[in-house]
Protein backbone atom coordinates (compact mmCIF):
# COMPACT_ATOMS: atom_id res chain seq x y z
CA UNK A 1 0.00 0.00 0.00
CA UNK A 2 2.80 2.44 0.93
CA UNK A 3 4.74 1.55 -2.22
CA UNK A 4 1.64 2.06 -4.40
CA UNK A 5 1.00 5.43 -2.80
CA UNK A 6 4.62 6.45 -3.37
CA UNK A 7 4.44 5.47 -7.04
CA UNK A 8 1.18 7.41 -7.49
CA UNK A 9 2.67 10.51 -5.85
CA UNK A 10 5.80 10.27 -7.99
CA UNK A 11 3.68 10.12 -11.14
CA UNK A 12 1.79 13.22 -9.99
CA UNK A 13 5.08 15.03 -9.39
CA UNK A 14 6.38 13.88 -12.76
CA UNK A 15 3.19 15.15 -14.42
CA UNK A 16 3.73 18.51 -12.72
CA UNK A 17 7.37 18.51 -13.83
CA UNK A 18 6.37 17.93 -17.45
CA UNK A 19 3.80 20.72 -17.26
CA UNK A 20 6.50 23.06 -15.97
CA UNK A 21 8.68 21.94 -18.88
CA UNK A 22 5.91 22.75 -21.36
CA UNK A 23 5.74 26.28 -20.00
CA UNK A 24 9.51 26.68 -19.96
CA UNK A 25 9.83 26.87 -16.17
CA UNK A 26 13.36 26.13 -14.95
CA UNK A 27 12.96 24.34 -11.63
CA UNK A 28 16.75 24.07 -11.38
CA UNK A 29 18.24 27.37 -12.65
CA UNK A 30 21.60 27.32 -14.39
CA UNK A 31 24.50 27.33 -11.97
CA UNK A 32 22.36 26.39 -8.99
CA UNK A 33 23.93 24.00 -6.50
CA UNK A 34 21.43 21.17 -6.20
CA UNK A 35 21.35 17.37 -5.80
CA UNK A 36 22.59 15.40 -8.79
CA UNK A 37 19.19 13.67 -9.12
CA UNK A 38 17.47 17.00 -9.78
CA UNK A 39 19.99 17.85 -12.48
CA UNK A 40 19.37 14.40 -14.00
CA UNK A 41 15.61 15.04 -13.95
CA UNK A 42 16.18 18.42 -15.56
CA UNK A 43 18.23 16.79 -18.33
CA UNK A 44 15.50 14.21 -18.91
CA UNK A 45 12.80 16.83 -19.48
CA UNK A 46 15.00 19.09 -21.62
CA UNK A 47 13.59 17.51 -24.83
CA UNK A 48 10.09 18.53 -23.75
CA UNK A 49 11.39 21.98 -22.80
CA UNK A 50 13.00 22.38 -26.24
CA UNK A 51 10.12 21.03 -28.35
CA UNK A 52 7.59 23.32 -26.64
CA UNK A 53 9.52 26.52 -27.35
CA UNK A 54 6.88 27.89 -29.79
CA UNK A 55 4.14 27.23 -27.22
CA UNK A 56 6.07 28.95 -24.45
CA UNK A 57 6.71 32.03 -26.57
CA UNK A 58 3.01 32.95 -26.15
CA UNK A 59 3.44 33.18 -22.37
CA UNK A 60 5.54 36.09 -21.02
CA UNK A 61 8.64 34.86 -19.24
CA UNK A 62 7.67 36.62 -16.00
CA UNK A 63 4.34 34.72 -15.86
CA UNK A 64 5.33 31.18 -16.89
CA UNK A 65 5.35 29.60 -13.44
CA UNK A 66 1.96 31.10 -12.62
CA UNK A 67 0.57 29.85 -15.96
CA UNK A 68 1.89 26.33 -15.33
CA UNK A 69 0.37 26.16 -11.84
CA UNK A 70 -2.96 27.45 -13.15
CA UNK A 71 -2.94 24.64 -15.73
CA UNK A 72 -2.28 22.04 -13.02
CA UNK A 73 -5.47 22.96 -11.13
CA UNK A 74 -6.87 24.26 -7.82
CA UNK A 75 -4.45 22.73 -5.33
CA UNK A 76 -1.45 23.94 -7.35
CA UNK A 77 -2.96 27.42 -7.53
CA UNK A 78 -3.12 27.44 -3.72
CA UNK A 79 0.45 26.12 -3.53
CA UNK A 80 1.63 28.90 -5.83
CA UNK A 81 -0.16 31.59 -3.84
CA UNK A 82 1.38 30.25 -0.66
CA UNK A 83 4.90 30.03 -2.12
CA UNK A 84 4.60 33.60 -3.41
CA UNK A 85 4.98 34.62 0.24
CA UNK A 86 8.16 32.53 0.66
CA UNK A 87 10.74 34.56 -1.24
CA UNK A 88 13.37 33.15 1.13
CA UNK A 89 12.61 29.69 -0.23
CA UNK A 90 12.01 30.22 -3.96
CA UNK A 91 13.88 33.45 -4.74
CA UNK A 92 12.70 36.89 -5.76
CA UNK A 93 12.19 36.22 -9.48
CA UNK A 94 9.87 33.26 -9.01
CA UNK A 95 8.03 34.98 -6.13
CA UNK A 96 7.25 37.92 -8.42
CA UNK A 97 6.05 35.46 -11.08
CA UNK A 98 3.71 33.72 -8.64
CA UNK A 99 2.14 37.00 -7.54
CA UNK A 100 0.46 37.06 -10.95
CA UNK A 101 -1.44 33.89 -10.03
CA UNK A 102 -5.18 34.55 -9.94
CA UNK A 103 -7.43 32.27 -7.90
CA UNK A 104 -10.26 32.44 -10.44
CA UNK A 105 -11.60 29.34 -12.18
CA UNK A 106 -14.96 28.61 -13.84
CA UNK A 107 -17.90 28.13 -11.44
CA UNK A 108 -19.60 24.77 -10.97
CA UNK A 109 -23.25 24.46 -12.16
CA UNK A 110 -26.25 25.76 -10.22
CA UNK A 111 -27.63 22.21 -9.95
CA UNK A 112 -24.55 21.15 -7.99
CA UNK A 113 -24.76 24.26 -5.80
CA UNK A 114 -28.39 23.52 -4.91
CA UNK A 115 -27.55 19.87 -4.22
CA UNK A 116 -24.66 20.89 -1.94
CA UNK A 117 -26.99 23.18 0.05
CA UNK A 118 -29.61 20.47 0.43
CA UNK A 119 -27.08 17.83 1.50
CA UNK A 120 -25.42 20.19 3.99
CA UNK A 121 -28.44 21.97 5.50
CA UNK A 122 -31.14 19.34 4.93
CA UNK A 123 -34.51 19.70 3.24
CA UNK A 124 -34.93 21.64 0.02
CA UNK A 125 -32.92 24.65 -1.06
CA UNK A 126 -36.13 26.74 -0.95
CA UNK A 127 -36.53 25.89 2.75
CA UNK A 128 -33.46 28.00 3.45
CA UNK A 129 -33.27 30.60 0.69
CA UNK A 130 -36.19 32.38 -0.92
CA UNK A 131 -33.93 33.24 -3.86
CA UNK A 132 -30.55 31.84 -4.88
CA UNK A 133 -28.80 33.74 -7.66
CA UNK A 134 -26.02 32.57 -9.97
CA UNK A 135 -22.42 32.58 -8.68
CA UNK A 136 -20.91 36.05 -8.38
CA UNK A 137 -17.36 34.79 -7.68
CA UNK A 138 -15.62 31.42 -8.13
CA UNK A 139 -12.25 30.33 -6.76
CA UNK A 140 -10.31 27.09 -6.33
CA UNK A 141 -12.01 26.00 -3.11
CA UNK A 142 -15.48 27.57 -3.17
CA UNK A 143 -17.83 29.93 -4.97
CA UNK A 144 -20.19 32.65 -3.71
CA UNK A 145 -23.86 33.26 -4.55
CA UNK A 146 -26.14 36.18 -3.73
CA UNK A 147 -29.34 35.01 -2.04
CA UNK A 148 -32.39 36.24 -0.12
CA UNK A 149 -33.68 34.88 3.21
CA UNK A 150 -36.66 35.68 5.43
CA UNK A 151 -35.46 37.11 8.75
CA UNK A 152 -37.07 36.34 12.12
CA UNK A 153 -39.15 39.53 11.92
CA UNK A 154 -40.53 38.52 8.52
CA UNK A 155 -38.40 40.95 6.49
CA UNK A 156 -36.37 39.98 3.44
CA UNK A 157 -32.63 40.10 3.90
CA UNK A 158 -29.88 39.76 1.29
CA UNK A 159 -27.06 37.35 2.15
CA UNK A 160 -23.89 35.92 0.61
CA UNK A 161 -23.75 32.11 0.39
CA UNK A 162 -20.34 30.45 0.07
CA UNK A 163 -20.38 26.81 -1.11
CA UNK A 164 -17.43 24.42 -1.27
CA UNK A 165 -16.60 22.82 -4.61
CA UNK A 166 -17.75 19.18 -4.85
CA UNK A 167 -14.87 16.76 -4.20
CA UNK A 168 -12.40 19.53 -3.36
CA UNK A 169 -11.23 17.85 -0.14
CA UNK A 170 -10.23 14.64 -1.93
CA UNK A 171 -8.35 16.54 -4.64
CA UNK A 172 -6.36 18.61 -2.14
CA UNK A 173 -5.59 15.62 0.08
CA UNK A 174 -4.16 13.69 -2.85
CA UNK A 175 -1.97 16.54 -4.07
CA UNK A 176 -0.76 17.35 -0.55
CA UNK A 177 0.52 13.77 -0.26
CA UNK A 178 2.73 14.38 -3.29
CA UNK A 179 3.94 17.70 -1.82
CA UNK A 180 5.00 15.87 1.34
CA UNK A 181 6.94 13.34 -0.73
CA UNK A 182 8.71 16.15 -2.60
CA UNK A 183 9.58 17.91 0.69
CA UNK A 184 10.97 14.70 2.23
CA UNK A 185 13.07 13.98 -0.84
CA UNK A 186 14.38 17.56 -0.83
CA UNK A 187 15.43 17.32 2.82
CA UNK A 188 17.02 13.92 2.30
CA UNK A 189 18.86 14.71 -0.93
CA UNK A 190 19.98 18.25 -0.18
CA UNK A 191 20.76 18.88 3.53
CA UNK A 192 21.24 22.69 3.15
CA UNK A 193 17.53 23.02 2.35
CA UNK A 194 16.58 21.69 5.79
CA UNK A 195 17.09 25.14 7.32
CA UNK A 196 14.15 26.32 5.20
CA UNK A 197 12.01 23.52 6.68
CA UNK A 198 10.14 22.41 3.53
CA UNK A 199 8.12 19.87 5.53
CA UNK A 200 6.98 22.68 7.86
CA UNK A 201 6.02 24.70 4.77
CA UNK A 202 3.77 21.86 3.56
CA UNK A 203 2.40 21.46 7.10
CA UNK A 204 1.41 25.13 7.08
CA UNK A 205 -0.18 24.81 3.65
CA UNK A 206 -2.10 21.72 4.80
CA UNK A 207 -3.34 23.44 7.95
CA UNK A 208 -4.39 26.49 5.95
CA UNK A 209 -6.34 24.52 3.36
CA UNK A 210 -7.98 22.31 6.00
CA UNK A 211 -9.26 25.42 7.76
CA UNK A 212 -10.50 26.85 4.46
CA UNK A 213 -12.40 23.65 3.69
CA UNK A 214 -14.49 23.73 6.88
CA UNK A 215 -16.70 26.79 6.51
CA UNK A 216 -17.83 26.54 10.15
CA UNK A 217 -14.28 27.53 11.09
CA UNK A 218 -14.45 30.55 8.79
CA UNK A 219 -17.72 31.53 10.47
CA UNK A 220 -16.04 31.14 13.87
CA UNK A 221 -13.16 33.36 12.72
CA UNK A 222 -15.61 36.10 11.72
CA UNK A 223 -17.35 35.77 15.08
CA UNK A 224 -14.06 35.92 17.03
CA UNK A 225 -12.85 39.00 15.20
CA UNK A 226 -16.23 40.66 15.70
CA UNK A 227 -15.82 40.24 19.46
CA UNK A 228 -12.21 41.48 19.37
CA UNK A 229 -13.09 44.73 17.59
CA UNK A 230 -16.35 45.50 19.39
CA UNK A 231 -14.76 48.29 21.41
CA UNK A 232 -12.89 49.79 18.44
CA UNK A 233 -15.83 51.51 16.77
CA UNK A 234 -14.96 54.98 18.11
CA UNK A 235 -11.25 54.96 17.35
CA UNK A 236 -9.82 58.01 15.64
CA UNK A 237 -8.50 56.02 12.67
CA UNK A 238 -11.98 55.12 11.45
CA UNK A 239 -14.23 52.07 11.63
CA UNK A 240 -13.40 48.51 10.65
CA UNK A 241 -16.09 45.86 10.82
CA UNK A 242 -16.90 42.32 9.67
CA UNK A 243 -20.13 40.79 8.30
CA UNK A 244 -22.68 39.15 10.55
CA UNK A 245 -22.83 35.34 10.40
CA UNK A 246 -26.12 33.51 9.77
CA UNK A 247 -25.40 30.45 11.91
CA UNK A 248 -28.78 28.89 11.10
CA UNK A 249 -27.76 28.52 7.46
CA UNK A 250 -24.10 27.61 8.01
CA UNK A 251 -22.51 24.16 7.98
CA UNK A 252 -19.18 22.55 7.09
CA UNK A 253 -19.75 23.07 3.35
CA UNK A 254 -22.06 26.13 3.33
CA UNK A 255 -21.43 29.55 4.89
CA UNK A 256 -24.10 32.27 4.98
CA UNK A 257 -23.22 35.83 5.99
CA UNK A 258 -24.54 39.35 5.63
CA UNK A 259 -24.33 40.68 2.06
CA UNK A 260 -22.07 43.72 1.92
CA UNK A 261 -22.97 46.49 -0.50
CA UNK A 262 -19.76 48.42 -0.84
CA UNK A 263 -17.06 49.73 -3.13
CA UNK A 264 -13.98 47.51 -3.48
CA UNK A 265 -10.80 49.26 -2.36
CA UNK A 266 -9.33 48.47 -5.75
CA UNK A 267 -11.77 50.96 -7.33
CA UNK A 268 -10.09 54.23 -6.30
CA UNK A 269 -12.11 56.38 -8.72
CA UNK A 270 -15.43 55.23 -7.27
CA UNK A 271 -14.20 55.85 -3.74
CA UNK A 272 -13.25 59.41 -4.69
CA UNK A 273 -16.57 59.99 -6.48
CA UNK A 274 -18.46 58.77 -3.39
CA UNK A 275 -16.61 61.34 -1.27
CA UNK A 276 -14.67 58.95 0.94
CA UNK A 277 -11.50 60.11 2.74
CA UNK A 278 -8.80 58.00 1.10
CA UNK A 279 -6.11 58.89 3.62
CA UNK A 280 -8.45 57.96 6.48
CA UNK A 281 -9.28 54.66 4.80
CA UNK A 282 -5.57 53.88 4.40
CA UNK A 283 -4.97 54.57 8.10
CA UNK A 284 -7.94 52.39 9.03
CA UNK A 285 -6.64 49.42 7.05
CA UNK A 286 -3.07 49.69 8.33
CA UNK A 287 -3.82 50.41 11.98
CA UNK A 288 -6.60 47.83 12.16
CA UNK A 289 -4.26 45.13 10.89
CA UNK A 290 -1.48 46.08 13.33
CA UNK A 291 -3.92 46.31 16.24
CA UNK A 292 -5.39 42.90 15.44
CA UNK A 293 -1.94 41.32 15.10
CA UNK A 294 -0.31 42.90 18.18
CA UNK A 295 -3.22 43.31 20.56
CA UNK A 296 -5.36 40.29 19.69
CA UNK A 297 -2.81 37.94 18.09
CA UNK A 298 -5.48 37.16 15.47
CA UNK A 299 -5.54 38.85 12.08
CA UNK A 300 -7.03 38.58 8.61
CA UNK A 301 -4.17 37.12 6.56
CA UNK A 302 -5.65 37.77 3.11
CA UNK A 303 -6.33 41.52 3.21
CA UNK A 304 -5.95 42.29 -0.47
CA UNK A 305 -8.06 44.99 -2.14
CA UNK A 306 -10.72 42.56 -3.35
CA UNK A 307 -11.43 41.42 0.22
CA UNK A 308 -11.87 44.97 1.56
CA UNK A 309 -15.03 46.95 0.82
CA UNK A 310 -16.10 50.46 1.85
CA UNK A 311 -19.81 50.75 2.67
CA UNK A 312 -22.00 53.87 2.36
CA UNK A 313 -21.17 55.01 5.92
CA UNK A 314 -17.41 54.90 5.24
CA UNK A 315 -16.71 51.74 7.23
CA UNK A 316 -14.06 49.33 5.96
CA UNK A 317 -15.63 45.85 5.82
CA UNK A 318 -13.43 42.77 5.45
CA UNK A 319 -14.73 39.62 3.75
CA UNK A 320 -13.36 36.11 3.01
CA UNK A 321 -11.95 34.91 6.33
CA UNK A 322 -10.66 31.59 5.01
CA UNK A 323 -7.02 32.49 5.77
CA UNK A 324 -6.31 33.83 9.24
CA UNK A 325 -3.07 34.42 11.13
CA UNK A 326 -2.32 33.88 14.81
CA UNK A 327 0.56 35.14 16.93
CA UNK A 328 1.43 34.05 20.45
CA UNK A 329 2.40 36.52 23.16
CA UNK A 330 6.09 36.03 22.36
CA UNK A 331 5.58 36.77 18.66
CA UNK A 332 3.40 39.81 19.45
CA UNK A 333 6.05 41.24 21.74
CA UNK A 334 8.63 40.55 19.04
CA UNK A 335 6.61 42.50 16.47
CA UNK A 336 5.89 45.44 18.78
CA UNK A 337 9.47 45.72 20.04
CA UNK A 338 10.97 45.47 16.56
CA UNK A 339 8.69 48.17 15.16
CA UNK A 340 9.18 50.39 18.20
CA UNK A 341 12.94 49.81 18.32
CA UNK A 342 13.45 50.62 14.64
CA UNK A 343 11.21 53.70 14.82
CA UNK A 344 13.03 55.02 17.90
CA UNK A 345 16.51 53.85 16.88
CA UNK A 346 16.84 51.60 19.94
CA UNK A 347 18.65 48.84 18.05
CA UNK A 348 20.14 47.20 21.13
CA UNK A 349 16.67 46.63 22.60
CA UNK A 350 15.33 45.35 19.30
CA UNK A 351 18.28 42.94 19.04
CA UNK A 352 17.79 41.67 22.58
CA UNK A 353 14.17 40.79 21.74
CA UNK A 354 15.40 38.44 19.00
CA UNK A 355 17.57 36.61 21.54
CA UNK A 356 14.83 36.63 24.18
CA UNK A 357 12.38 35.10 21.68
CA UNK A 358 14.94 32.44 20.73
CA UNK A 359 15.05 33.52 17.09
CA UNK A 360 18.83 34.09 17.10
CA UNK A 361 21.07 31.35 18.56
CA UNK A 362 22.97 32.51 21.68
CA UNK A 363 26.44 31.96 20.17
CA UNK A 364 25.98 35.16 18.13
CA UNK A 365 26.88 38.42 19.94
CA UNK A 366 23.94 40.73 20.65
CA UNK A 367 26.06 43.69 19.57
CA UNK A 368 26.68 42.24 16.10
CA UNK A 369 23.00 41.59 15.56
CA UNK A 370 22.20 45.12 16.78
CA UNK A 371 24.65 46.37 14.17
CA UNK A 372 22.71 44.48 11.46
CA UNK A 373 19.46 46.05 12.67
CA UNK A 374 21.10 49.48 12.55
CA UNK A 375 21.99 48.82 8.90
CA UNK A 376 18.28 48.23 8.27
CA UNK A 377 16.86 51.03 10.41
CA UNK A 378 19.13 53.99 9.82
CA UNK A 379 18.34 54.42 6.10
CA UNK A 380 14.67 55.12 6.87
CA UNK A 381 15.42 58.25 8.93
CA UNK A 382 15.48 61.48 7.01
CA UNK A 383 13.66 59.96 4.02
CA UNK A 384 10.23 60.95 2.77
CA UNK A 385 7.17 58.85 3.51
CA UNK A 386 6.97 57.68 -0.11
CA UNK A 387 10.49 56.22 0.12
CA UNK A 388 9.91 54.15 3.26
CA UNK A 389 8.44 50.65 3.03
CA UNK A 390 7.80 48.71 6.21
CA UNK A 391 7.33 45.54 4.16
CA UNK A 392 10.74 46.00 2.53
CA UNK A 393 12.38 46.55 5.89
CA UNK A 394 10.79 43.42 7.33
CA UNK A 395 12.01 41.61 4.22
CA UNK A 396 15.56 42.84 4.88
CA UNK A 397 15.22 41.72 8.48
CA UNK A 398 14.27 38.21 7.42
CA UNK A 399 17.08 38.23 4.85
CA UNK A 400 19.52 38.14 7.78
CA UNK A 401 18.09 34.80 8.92
CA UNK A 402 20.78 32.75 7.16
CA UNK A 403 23.65 34.99 8.33
CA UNK A 404 22.59 34.56 11.96
CA UNK A 405 21.48 30.90 11.71
CA UNK A 406 17.85 31.79 12.32
CA UNK A 407 15.27 29.11 11.54
CA UNK A 408 12.34 30.06 9.32
CA UNK A 409 9.29 30.92 11.43
CA UNK A 410 6.09 30.23 9.43
CA UNK A 411 3.98 32.51 11.64
CA UNK A 412 6.31 35.46 11.02
CA UNK A 413 6.44 34.74 7.28
CA UNK A 414 2.63 34.86 7.25
CA UNK A 415 2.79 38.17 9.11
CA UNK A 416 5.32 39.58 6.65
CA UNK A 417 3.22 38.48 3.67
CA UNK A 418 0.13 40.17 5.07
CA UNK A 419 2.11 43.31 5.88
CA UNK A 420 3.24 43.52 2.25
CA UNK A 421 -0.38 43.30 1.08
CA UNK A 422 -1.75 45.73 3.70
CA UNK A 423 0.95 48.27 2.98
CA UNK A 424 0.17 48.02 -0.73
CA UNK A 425 -3.54 48.64 -0.07
CA UNK A 426 -2.84 51.63 2.20
CA UNK A 427 -0.33 53.17 -0.23
CA UNK A 428 -2.76 52.60 -3.12
CA UNK A 429 -5.24 54.83 -1.31
CA UNK A 430 -2.70 57.44 -0.20
CA UNK A 431 0.81 57.20 -1.73
CA UNK A 432 2.13 59.76 0.77
CA UNK A 433 0.95 57.78 3.80
CA UNK A 434 3.81 57.57 6.31
CA UNK A 435 3.74 53.92 7.32
CA UNK A 436 6.01 54.43 10.33
CA UNK A 437 4.05 57.37 11.71
CA UNK A 438 0.88 55.31 11.38
CA UNK A 439 2.40 52.27 13.10
CA UNK A 440 4.14 54.03 16.01
CA UNK A 441 1.05 54.64 18.23
CA UNK A 442 -0.09 51.02 17.85
CA UNK A 443 3.35 49.66 18.84
CA UNK A 444 3.61 52.14 21.72
CA UNK A 445 0.11 51.24 22.93
CA UNK A 446 1.00 47.55 23.04
CA UNK A 447 4.30 48.12 24.85
CA UNK A 448 2.70 50.41 27.45
CA UNK A 449 -0.13 47.95 28.05
CA UNK A 450 2.04 44.85 28.26
CA UNK A 451 5.49 46.02 29.43
CA UNK A 452 4.68 49.14 31.43
CA UNK A 453 2.90 49.53 34.77
CA UNK A 454 -0.34 48.13 33.39
CA UNK A 455 1.55 45.15 32.02
CA UNK A 456 3.22 44.54 35.37
CA UNK A 457 -0.16 44.50 37.11
CA UNK A 458 -1.53 42.07 34.53
CA UNK A 459 1.52 39.81 34.92
CA UNK A 460 1.05 39.88 38.69
CA UNK A 461 -2.59 38.83 38.38
CA UNK A 462 -1.71 36.06 35.94
CA UNK A 463 1.21 34.98 38.13
CA UNK A 464 -1.04 34.73 41.19
CA UNK A 465 -3.46 32.57 39.22
CA UNK A 466 -0.68 30.26 38.01
CA UNK A 467 0.70 29.97 41.56
CA UNK A 468 -2.74 28.94 42.79
CA UNK A 469 -2.97 26.26 40.12
CA UNK A 470 0.51 25.01 40.98
CA UNK A 471 -0.27 24.73 44.70
CA UNK A 472 -3.48 22.85 43.90
CA UNK A 473 -1.54 20.33 41.82
CA UNK A 474 1.28 19.91 44.35
CA UNK A 475 0.07 16.60 45.93
CA UNK A 476 -0.23 14.92 42.53
CA UNK A 477 3.15 16.29 41.43
CA UNK A 478 4.86 14.97 44.58
CA UNK A 479 3.30 11.53 44.13
CA UNK A 480 4.42 11.44 40.50
CA UNK A 481 7.93 12.53 41.45
CA UNK A 482 8.16 9.78 44.08
CA UNK A 483 7.11 7.13 41.55
CA UNK A 484 9.58 8.46 38.95
CA UNK A 485 12.48 8.40 41.44
CA UNK A 486 11.65 4.81 42.36
CA UNK A 487 11.73 3.81 38.69
CA UNK A 488 15.04 5.59 38.13
CA UNK A 489 16.55 3.88 41.16
CA UNK A 490 15.47 0.49 39.80
CA UNK A 491 17.02 1.30 36.41
CA UNK A 492 20.24 2.41 38.08
CA UNK A 493 20.51 -0.90 39.95
CA UNK A 494 19.55 -3.27 37.15
CA UNK A 495 20.15 -1.26 34.01
CA UNK A 496 17.71 -0.63 31.19
CA UNK A 497 16.71 -3.83 29.36
CA UNK A 498 14.80 -4.56 26.18
CA UNK A 499 13.34 -7.99 25.54
CA UNK A 500 14.38 -9.89 22.41
CA UNK A 501 11.03 -9.34 20.62
CA UNK A 502 11.30 -5.56 21.04
CA UNK A 503 14.87 -5.57 19.67
CA UNK A 504 13.77 -7.59 16.62
CA UNK A 505 10.85 -5.22 15.93
CA UNK A 506 13.13 -2.17 16.10
CA UNK A 507 15.63 -3.79 13.72
CA UNK A 508 12.87 -4.72 11.25
CA UNK A 509 11.42 -1.19 11.33
CA UNK A 510 14.81 0.39 10.67
CA UNK A 511 15.50 -2.01 7.76
CA UNK A 512 12.07 -1.28 6.23
CA UNK A 513 12.65 2.47 6.57
CA UNK A 514 16.03 2.21 4.82
CA UNK A 515 14.60 0.07 2.01
CA UNK A 516 11.64 2.41 1.47
CA UNK A 517 14.00 5.38 1.25
CA UNK A 518 16.11 3.67 -1.41
CA UNK A 519 12.98 2.61 -3.32
CA UNK A 520 11.66 6.19 -3.26
CA UNK A 521 14.87 7.59 -4.72
CA UNK A 522 15.07 4.98 -7.50
CA UNK A 523 11.39 5.35 -8.30
CA UNK A 524 11.78 9.12 -8.51
CA UNK A 525 14.53 8.81 -11.11
CA UNK A 526 12.81 6.02 -13.06
CA UNK A 527 9.43 7.77 -13.10
CA UNK A 528 10.88 10.97 -14.45
CA UNK A 529 12.92 9.08 -17.05
CA UNK A 530 10.00 6.98 -18.28
CA UNK A 531 7.54 9.86 -18.37
CA UNK A 532 9.96 12.25 -20.05
CA UNK A 533 10.85 9.69 -22.67
CA UNK A 534 7.54 7.96 -23.43
CA UNK A 535 4.73 10.30 -22.37
CA UNK A 536 5.97 13.62 -23.72
CA UNK A 537 4.01 13.12 -26.92
CA UNK A 538 0.76 12.79 -25.01
CA UNK A 539 1.34 16.06 -23.19
CA UNK A 540 2.28 17.85 -26.40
Amino acid sequence: MILASTVANLFRLARAGLTFARFGVRLVPKGMKAPALLHVARALVLPVWAVTWPFRAAVPRERRTAAALARLGPSYIKLGQFLATREDLIGGEMARDLRHLQDRIPPFPMEEARRAIEESLGGRCEDHFVELGPPVAAASIAQVHKAVVIAADGSRRTVAVKILRPGVERRFRRDLDSYYLAARLAERLYPPVRRLRPLAVVDTLRATTELEMDLRLEAAAISEMSENIRADRALESGNFRVPEVDWKRTSQRVLTIEWIDGIPMSDRDRLVAAGHDLRGLGLTVLRSFLRHAMRDGFFHADMHQGNLLVDASGDVVAVDFGIMGRLGVKERRFLAEILYGLINRDYRRAAEVHFWAGYVPPHHPVEVFAQALRAIGEPIHGRTAEEISMADLLGQLFAYTEVFDMETRPELINLQKTMVVVEGVARGLDPSLNIWTAAEPIAREWIESNLGAAGAMKDAREGAGELGKFLGQMPALLAGAEQTMASLSEMARGGMRLDQATIERLAAAEAAHTRSGRWALWLAALSLAVLAGTMAARWL
